[in-house]
């Protein structure tokens, strides 16, 4: 029991009138429905989608280039992409014997935080394995009696010769028709290739190095493709241009000569040395 002082009265405690009662329920009920419309976005919100960035991969970019570029793109440490290559099961055809040159297919890949090295060569050799198996470009190296991956060989150094898109029917039927005569194909592109370099230039040491893409010196095409072509360079590999051509040069950028005349491709090849040599202020 609590003493009251004297004199005092007991103490009533304060009830809510019914206009009182209502204020405060009218309050409760603001409060809650403020409370709702706060926490129920926060637990319905969806995680906003991460943006995918670009890798861009070139037509006719060699193998190197290509895991050069992944390993820049997804700022993992050099050389990461080759080693990852070199054990990754991706479903490259038997004729290939595990490179991945000529199979790493020319497109723009979706980069995330999730892409691996070996998640991004599988979408690309998926993709390459997808084109290069249609019917049409079967059909299309079986006319020309090689294979497939022949074919991608062939696409490889059309890519990597044609200085113009319109050019590469008639590189292509170049290569047809030295095969067929028994010639050496004599492309300097794939020269460039066992050398590692890129280059206009090829010297007579060049042509006699000793390597199976020395095609100077060994007959028919080189073991693998030398780079990774595009669309427009396997539609001239199985449908090359009709023509009697044996020999081109590009004399200038946009000139490219054709001919089945050798004295007229030397007379060729000799312009292409002057503007060289004019170009380089010899």
């Amino acid at each position: 029991m609590v003493n009251e002082l004297p004199g005092t009265l007991p103490r009533r405690p304060v009830r809510p009138t019914r206009r009182g009662r209502l204020v405060l329920l009218i309050g409760a009920v603001l409060v809650l429905a403020l409370a709702v419309a706060v926490l129920v976005p926060l637990l319905t919100r969806r995680p906003v989608a991460e943006r995918a960035r670009p890798l861009v991969i070139p037509e006719g970019w060699r193998t190197s280039q290509v895991y050069a570029a992944v390993d820049r793109t997804l700022a993992i440490s050099p050389g990461t992409t080759e080693k990852t290559a070199a054990t990754a099961d991706l479903p490259l055809p038997a004729e290939a014997k595990g490179n991945h040159e000529g199979y790493l297919f020319p497109a723009t890949y979706p980069i995330t935080s999730h892409t691996t090295p070996q998640s991004l060569l599988r979408y690309m050799v998926d993709t390459a394995v997808k084109r290069f198996g249609t019917d049409h470009i079967t059909a299309g190296a079986q006319r020309h009696g090689v294979t497939v991956y022949q074919t991608v060989t062939i696409a490889s150094i059309v890519q990597a010769e044609a200085d113009t898109e319109s050019d590469m029917g008639k590189v292509a039927r170049v290569i047809y028709n030295r095969l067929d005569r028994g010639m050496p194909l004599q492309m300097d592109s794939a020269l460039n290739y066992a050398l590692n370099r890129s280059t206009l230039d090829t010297t007579t040491s060049d042509t006699k190095i000793d390597s199976p893409y020395n095609i100077y010196e060994h007959q028919g095409l080189p073991p693998t493709p030398i780079g990774n072509p595009g669309e427009q360079a396997m539609t001239a590999a199985i449908t090359p241009m009709p023509g009697p051509w044996l020999y081109f040069v590009t004399v200038a950028p946009g000139d490219t000569r054709f001919t089945a005349d050798y004295a007229e491709q030397q007379r060729n090849v000799e312009e292409f040395n002057r503007n060289r040599r004019s170009a380089s202020g010899g």
